[in-house]
């Protein structure tokens, strides 16, 4: 929580206003009990009718006054935790931007997006009742004993074992729900992973019949978190009973010591009705300060997962550089490169090296899991390589700063990515500046100009995730946006896999004939796209099984000739 206070920096007027504020409040609280005190004894006791309406009078002004204040003390306390919470999460979303994906991996989308929305919003909530009830709450129960005591000492003593007894409850359930409520957390990201993979893959679920199973499986996670949840609820829940229990107890007690005291003449009525009025103010404070602390206990849970990531070091630093040898623009070398994602786990990358010169095409294939994407993604350094180097245009990637190296390569995921807004708002992600003509130049390219005119231009409209258009729209949109960039290297992960073959053939025709054309990377599961690449790279297992161009392959990789021939009807037909 301590590498978070930073951010109260700009609103450190409110923080102070605010319980100074709450203070005051409380002060007009407390002589309350002196005036009803004044008005039974002198006003009632003595029949004086002038001076019981004075009395009320100024319990009437002391209540609006106090109105007042309270309201003012909630305004900077609210304003104060919303501009925390504003600037934390600011600041958690710059944050995880500068995270490779190695990191992201580790901490999980899920995860992140809990930490992001659910746990700030705890902690909005956590900060404005510290604002609000940490002093305020512990003023009126010490200065309520104290006011006791300028009444009768004896009789104030049984508030000082009430408010022992209490401590004893409140922060003895406070240390059994911490850890609790970091296991709630933690509960609530699995079910919100378990939301998020079933939302995205409902088509994959209804088309495999999986439903019931799929509802049988959130069913017993969201059973964990509710059985985590009611037992932290359980135990949280103790607490009001408890300190209504104690605190009437004490409540009882102290009237019946009262009521013998006035016999005795040692007290008055009012004063009595003046004890009884302080220990009420202690129960309702303690109250409050029960459901702060249980607010604050989930405030600092979800402090502390967020401080956690706040606190990850990119395992990336990034470099300076700005600009590449002119001389080798477009160039892209592999020297030894291996690649492990984790320390535990295996080579994904080993050991391989090959030059892509200025304009070549250079085609990628292999089996599933062979490392085809982990290859092209060190390129823009979505992952560092663990051994060797890779360098774009005569530089390590290293020595890039990342807006540097990327700003030279253009990429299309394998999973086509389209934001909600229109398509010219989509096509500018390449380039903000981008004129309309720079669009259709890229869209016709992509073979995707002319459903753009049917769908309505440059102004239709794009859904979330660019579901309104089919896959191999997607893809082809997802290829245009890449080219409005005019890029040094384009890298095309298995983005052409919803395209029919003629398709296929005029988007690699147009590929070709761009001026200044550029240095393309395919990945792809069909041989007869990369038939005619400049340089062909079979991978198996995260090793180079063959390198050249098409008929040398056929002769000396023996995966290349498997995926070949399997998809041409054998050997036969060759």
């Amino acid at each position: 929580m301590k590498s978070l206070l930073k951010y109260f920096k700009g609103y450190i007027k409110e923080c102070i206003l605010g319980p100074l504020f709450k203070l005051l409040e409380a002060s007009f609280e407390l002589i309350i009990p002196l005036i009803v005190a004044d008005l039974i004894d002198k006003g009632i006791g003595y029949g004086d009718n002038h001076y019981i309406i004075k009395m009320a009078l100024l319990m009437i002004g002391f209540g609006l006054v106090g109105f007042v204040i309270s309201i003012t003390a909630q305004y900077y306390s609210a304003k104060a935790a919303t501009a925390f919470s504003t600037k934390v999460r600011s600041a958690l979303f710059s944050h995880i931007q500068t995270l490779s994906y190695t990191e992201i991996d580790n901490l999980g989308t899920a995860g992140l997006i809990t930490r992001m929305t659910s746990d700030i919003n705890q902690l909005q909530n956590g900060v404005n009742m510290t604002l609000r009830l940490f002093l305020r709450s512990p003023f009126v129960v010490l200065g309520a004993t104290i006011m006791a005591f300028t009444i009768n000492v004896k009789a104030a003593l049984i508030f000082v074992v009430t408010i022992v007894l209490l401590s004893i409850v409140v922060f003895g359930i406070m240390l059994i729900t911490i850890p609790l409520y970091r296991k709630v957390q933690k509960g609530l990201d699995k079910v919100l992973g378990l939301t998020r993979d079933n939302l995205n893959g409902v088509r994959v679920i209804r088309a495999f019949a999986l439903e019931d199973n799929e509802i049988k499986t959130f069913a017993g996670e969201n059973d964990h978190y509710v059985k985590i949840q009611l037992l932290v609820g359980r135990i949280s829940a103790l607490l009001n009973p408890l300190t209504f229990a104690m605190v009437n107890l004490a409540t009882a007690y102290l009237i019946y010591r009262g009521a013998v005291k006035v016999d005795t003449g040692i007290l008055t009525v009012g004063q009595v009705v003046a004890l009884v009025n302080y220990m009420s103010q202690i129960l309702v404070e303690l109250i409050k300060f029960a459901n702060f602390i249980y607010l604050d206990i989930k405030a600092l849970a979800c402090a502390d997962r967020i401080e956690s990531v706040l606190l990850i070091k990119s395992s990336m630093k990034e470099g300076d550089e700005e600009e590449g040898d002119e001389g080798k623009k477009g160039q892209v070398v592999f020297d030894h490169v291996s690649l492990r994602y984790d320390k535990t786990q295996d080579e994904a990358i080993e050991n391989i090296s090959f030059t892509a010169d200025a304009g070549q095409l250079i085609g990628i294939i292999g089996g599933t899991g062979s490392g085809k994407t982990s290859l092209v993604n060190m390129i823009p350094r979505f992952y560092d390589a663990s051994k060797g180097a890779v360098y774009v245009d005569g530089v390590d990637v290293k020595d890039y700063t990342y807006e540097g190296l990327r700003k030279r390569i253009g990429i299309v995921p394998q999973t086509s990515v389209l934001f909600a807004g229109t398509i010219r708002s989509n096509m500018k992600w390449g380039a903000k500046d981008a004129s309309d003509e720079d669009i259709y130049k890229a869209l016709k390219i992509a073979q995707a100009a002319e459903f753009v005119e049917e769908a309505g231009g440059l102004d239709a409209p794009v859904s979330e995730g660019g579901k309104n258009f089919s896959g191999g729209q997607r893809q082809r949109l997802a290829i245009a946006r890449s080219l409005v960039s005019c890029p040094e290297i384009l890298i095309l992960d298995d983005s052409c896999s919803a395209l029919d073959f003629a398709t296929d053939a005029a988007l690699r025709q147009g590929l070709k004939e761009m001026d200044n054309s550029p240095t393309i990377f395919l990945i792809a599961s069909r041989t007869s796209s990369i038939m005619k690449a400049d340089l062909i790279i079979v991978l198996e297992d995260g090793r180079v099984d063959g390198m050249g161009k098409h008929e040398e392959l056929l002769k000396n990789s023996s995966v290349y000739q498997e995926i070949y021939y399997s998809q041409n009807g054998g050997r036969d037909n060759e």
